[in-house]
């Protein structure tokens, strides 16, 4: 009989997993365990499609419920593991409950990255990671006339253009001197700087908070300048920090993400670890990479999900991203740090461009907008070196 295997997370790297596992003849026990209500679901349509109405919760849903029944995938949901005893081969769950495994794999995502701020308790203070925080943003929404949002990123550009569609009074706040500055270069910064204030929205750059004003609930933000930015509802969206603290408990080792080889194996060999959670080496980009991303999560849970089949797997993908907001599409192919020259090709004015980024002529990434050839094939060449032809012109 094969041995048990146990999922801690289930998301999208987990469900692929047990998908995976099944696909590739795996017969064993598969037990995974999920901290929300729901079955397994995509979070990248919460702060667009999700958030805006246009998706239901079901509509979210990777697989539906009764594909874990008919696969015997035992999904455990609304329940926290707590604590991992690796000599035991077991994992306690915060019912008091325990698991039995042969096989663990860590699949526990990220959450949303909070700020020490003066009054970040106040009622109206949200975060975006799940459905239950997007329900909150949107009943928020509907019962104010404006949002403040701290952070010009993936997520706070997206919430800005939906609540904005919503007739709403938005302001964005960023204490980087452009928007999605540790992703992109000048020339897609100011893109969508221009976009967004072209839309009506109050974009602050190199602007710090001082605290959040407000009674119980809140009423503003307080700027750094001493302005008040006023607002019934804040969300911050300062990025992601890596659910690693079970790992790092158990002695598991960790450097911002569970560390992993190119098997998805951490450094106990019965303990794997898949998706956003998980830091690993890139032969491609020679160095240590953590990616929060949906390729990386279908890809990696395929590639671990392979070694436990006893295959040899070394993981290591063209990372690929994308943003939407408004009717404009960012997609992005590669890793852009490192970067010493940049490529524009097409039209910023024209809303169709974009900009390939290269590292001693070699090209490492290329991020493109309402582009999607360049984008299909950029996935293809990343690594070759620059040459006209190389990708296609305007």
């Amino acid at each position: 009989m094969q041995e048990e295997i146990v999922i801690i997370g289930a998301g999208q790297a987990g469900a692929q997993l047990a998908h995976s596992l099944r696909q590739g003849g795996f017969e064993g026990p598969l037990r995974l365990i999920g901290d929300e209500p729901h079955p397994p679901y995509q979070r990248p349509p919460l702060s667009k499609k999700y958030l805006s109405g246009d998706v239901g919760a079901e509509g979210l849903w990777l697989r539906p419920p009764a594909f874990f029944e008919t696969n015997q995938i035992d999904h455990i949901p609304n329940t926290k593991a707590v604590s991992i005893d690796r000599a035991a081969k077991r994992v306690h769950l915060e019912n008091g409950d325990t698991l039995a495994y042969g096989k663990l794999v860590l699949a526990t995502g990220t959450n949303a990255r909070t700020l020490p701020l003066k009054g970040a308790d106040k009622t109206g203070v949200v975060t975006l990671r799940s459905i239950a925080d997007v329900d909150a943003i949107r009943d928020g929404l509907s019962s104010s006339s404006g949002i403040a949002i701290i952070g010009a990123g993936y997520i706070g550009l997206e919430v800005a253009a939906v609540a904005k569609a919503m007739g709403k009074s938005v302001s964005v706040i960023e204490a980087q001197d452009r928007p999605m500055k540790r992703v992109v270069s000048q020339a897609v910064s100011d893109y969508f700087t221009r976009l967004h204030r072209d839309k009506g929205i109050d974009l602050r750059l190199e602007t710090g908070i001082e605290s959040i004003e407000g009674d119980e609930t809140v009423t503003g933000v307080k700027l750094s300048n001493g302005d008040i930015v006023s607002a019934e509802l804040v969300l911050i969206a300062v990025g992601a920090e890596p659910n690693d603290h079970l790992a790092a408990e158990t002695g598991l080792e960790v450097d911002n993400g569970v560390l992993v080889d190119g098997s998805g194996q951490t450094s106990d060999p019965n303990i794997y670890a898949v998706g956003d959670c998980t830091r690993f080496y890139s032969n491609r980009y020679q160095r240590s990479v953590r990616m929060e991303s949906v390729q990386n999560a279908i890809d990696q849970a395929k590639a671990a999900a392979q070694s436990l089949l006893g295959e040899d797997i070394d993981y290591d993908p063209v990372p690929w991203f994308w943003s939407d907001q408004y009717d404009i599409k960012l997609q992005i192919a590669g890793l852009s740090e490192g970067y010493d020259e940049t490529i524009v090709v097409g039209s910023p004015a024209d809303h169709k461009f974009y900009v390939a980024y290269l590292n001693k002529r070699k090209l490492i990434a290329v991020d493109s907008i309402n582009f999607p050839r360049s984008h299909m094939l950029a996935r293809r060449v990343i690594g070759e070196t620059w040459r006209e032809g190389l990708l296609p012109d305007a």
